[in-house]
């Protein structure tokens, strides 16, 4: 797979950034993409920075302008594309959305964020209704893709079963970022903490693991960028600069993934006789 990864500008000024985006994915496709994937939301301002109904005004339904314009551009130029989307179901019932495209502009899958944050500016549980499957696995022409979405990215559980089912690359769709009070010293510990645990994914599993994240302020976020790729080894791929639009493409070959998993056995290795506890929220 020739994974395509775009970072994205944020719209702190409420512009629509769909046909950015789409310009974006031509380049991508230029540089001989198959699979292209966009930051979480990327269309609009993040929307959960406060909880106010009028958030609910990015929404919009699955078969939406957001699909439309990325069927257009996948069977236009033959490629798989991941875009995230507000995806409304009902008035009032949302879900932070990956439509999984292919490259007849068909539709492969849909993943609906299972994990939901409820922190200082990211008020996502007023907004998004959590989906109901822990990942999303879906068959392209140029591999087995997982597709998970920014939260979901702390969660070992969740990439684990991705790998399971066969996932050989495991995509984020990600709008992560700082508050300037917190400080330059604590801004770089999460940036290194956010890559440390994905890195970890992608060892433990034994697979790729690409994060795409938006960039630029946005209200009182910084959105840091630094979106990247892995080998399932750990093993630093791409890395983006943290304040430029960025496009790149990332070889992920599968014959490595069983020159590493013959290597590290692990899922050989596992004792899933005494996990039972994981299915419990805490276990005293």
């Amino acid at each position: 797979m020739k994974l395509g990864l775009v970072q994205q500008t944020a719209n702190p000024a409420g512009v629509d950034a769909l046909a950015h985006a789409v310009r974006l994915v031509h380049t991508a496709a230029d540089r001989g993409a198959e699979v292209i994937v966009l930051p979480e939301l990327f269309r609009w301002p993040y929307p959960a920075q406060a909880m106010a109904p009028e958030q609910f005004r990015f929404a919009e339904p699955l078969e939406g302008p957001t699909a439309a314009a990325m069927r257009a551009v996948a069977a236009e130029r033959g490629v798989v594309i991941v875009a995230s989307m507000f995806e409304e179901r009902a008035p009032g019932l949302g879900f932070n959305t990956a439509l999984v495209i292919g490259t007849a502009g068909e539709t492969l899958g849909v993943y609906r964020k299972a994990h939901i944050p409820d922190d200082p500016l990211y008020y996502e549980k007023f907004l998004f209704t959590p989906g109901d499957t822990p990942c999303g696995v879906f068959d392209t022409p140029f591999g087995r893709l997982g597709v998970l979405v920014c939260w979901d990215q702390w969660y070992p559980e969740a990439a684990r079963l991705a790998a399971m089912q066969g996932a050989e690359v495991l995509v984020y769709p990600t709008a992560i970022g700082t508050i300037e009070e917190e400080g330059p010293e604590e801004h770089a510990r999460q940036c290194d903490a956010w890559q440390t645990v994905q890195r970890g994914h992608a060892i433990a599993n034994g697979v790729f693991v690409a994060a795409v994240n938006r960039i630029g302020r946005e209200g009182e976020l910084d959105f840091w960028g630094e979106s990247f790729a892995v080998g399932p080894q750990g093993e630093w791929l791409w890395r983006a600069a943290d304040a430029v639009d960025a496009v790149a493409v990332v070889d992920c070959p599968r014959e490595r993934l069983g020159e590493v998993r013959r290597m590290w056995p692990f899922f050989r290795d596992r004792r899933i006789d005494l996990y039972g506890a994981l299915t419990k929220r805490w276990d005293t």
